[in-house]
């Protein structure tokens, strides 16, 4: 593993409480615990470098000042080994955009891709096990909303995650 210095950071919009325990409950669930690393989140950015951590830190300084995004939790789509809720989240895309220019040097070709926010519930099991969870959630699944309450900022550590900051939409620029 590379030096604490040298880990990649992550991105995350943070998920308000109410609907992250009811999405990592799933998340425990459903994901094969031995690869279940990391709690619920839905991601923005997978890898930016450690050595621009204060223009990261700057950067989401700025797109926080607007009022917490809205989010809606809408339908579930198979993964192929896993599967996902798929999030509809216009107040965070034009957060994405924003970012993705700020960043635009240090993206890699998976943070170039179109932004598609979704929570990613199962992931790594088998296509039978991942068809059969998709069916029995999908029986009883319905909508819901929510909202981001903030971004956090993540290290990445080969597997699991470190905390390294938390930045709170405060809607100033709102």
């Amino acid at each position: 593993m590379a030096a604490l210095s040298e880990a990649p950071l992550l991105v995350t919009a943070e998920l308000e409480p109410e609907a992250f325990a009811r999405l990592d409950s799933l998340r425990r669930r459903y994901f094969p615990p031995e690869r279940n690393l990391i709690p619920a989140h839905v991601s923005l950015f997978h890898h930016l470098p450690a050595s621009q951590q204060d223009a990261v830190e700057a950067a989401l300084e700025v797109v926080t000042e607007r009022p917490a995004p809205g989010l809606r939790f809408t339908k579930l789509r198979g993964l192929g080994r896993g599967m996902a809720v798929d999030v509809d989240a216009p107040g965070l895309s034009p957060v994405h955009r924003e970012l993705s220019r700020a960043f635009s040097e240090w993206l890699t070709p998976q943070d170039r891709q179109p932004f598609r926010p979704h929570v990613t519930l199962m992931n790594k099991a088998t296509v039978d096990e991942a068809k059969a969870a998709l069916a029995e959630l999908g029986s009883g699944w319905s909508a819901f909303d929510s909202h981001t309450p903030a971004l956090l900022l993540w290290r990445y550590l080969g597997g699991p995650w470190e905390s390294v900051r938390r930045f709170p939409f405060t809607g100033r620029a709102g």
